[in-house]
């Protein structure tokens, strides 16, 4: 809970924690006005267990990847009443959870299961609280893309846009041009929904409209 001294000062707001790497999840927060005191990634196996499905993976990842974080920031002064925010985004194509592509192979591999047909894309945005609560969300959405040429298909695998990305593509970039039809949120497949994000640190306490007075 914040001090009375530190209500009356409106230069004061909780601490937020991204749990997380990724660029791309940190220039959507931004996007928002929320900038992270802090960015604690762990280093968590995504191997999916036997018989667990995409939904059930991108739950027990971006928990995992939340309560590793929440543990580190406890032990700290600075953030042990902080905010932990973390995602985990997983994309689900003719029944196969597709890798996060690290080599060609594997991009390649995504990209002939993703050409000319529908997948799934799931997200799951995990918050811990000051009081340790968790909170969570899952996002899906579907997307269609079109049949791909030879070239397309050859000269996105040279660009090395897949690399680290879930499904081995990148929907913010070049990968864009694929897309016939979306149907869902746009930055759940970026990697973090932004609604759903910020709906829960709103929901929570966190003062998300904290720094849009300045925005302009």
């Amino acid at each position: 809970m914040a001090s009375s001294s530190e209500v009356s000062n409106p230069s004061w707001r909780p601490k937020l924690v991204l749990a997380s790497a990724s660029p791309r999840r940190l220039a959507l927060l931004q996007q928002a006005g929320i900038e992270p005191d802090a960015l604690l990634p762990a280093d968590v196996d995504e191997t999916p267990l036997k018989g667990e499905n995409a939904k059930e993976l991108a739950r027990r990842l971006s928990r995992q990847k939340a309560e590793i974080a929440a543990r580190v920031a406890r032990g700290s002064d600075e953030l042990k009443d902080a905010y932990i925010l973390s995602a985990d985004t997983v994309v689900l194509a003719g029944g196969r959870i597709l890798p996060k592509a690290e080599v060609v192979d594997e991009a390649a591999a995504c990209l002939r299961l993703l050409s000319g047909r529908a997948h799934r894309v799931y997200t799951s945005v995990c918050l811990v609280t000051p009081k340790d609560a968790i909170r969570e969300r899952l996002v899906e959405t579907r997307v269609r893309f079109k049949r791909l040429s030879r070239d397309e298909f050859e000269r996105y695998l040279a660009s090395g846009e897949w690399r680290g990305k879930a499904g081995g593509y990148a929907i913010q970039g070049l990968a864009g041009t694929f897309v016939v039809k979306l149907v869902g949120s746009y930055t759940n497949v970026v990697g973090l929904p932004l609604y759903e994000a910020v709906a829960l640190l709103d929901g929570e306490g966190y003062p998300v409209r904290f720094t849009w007075l300045n925005a302009a």
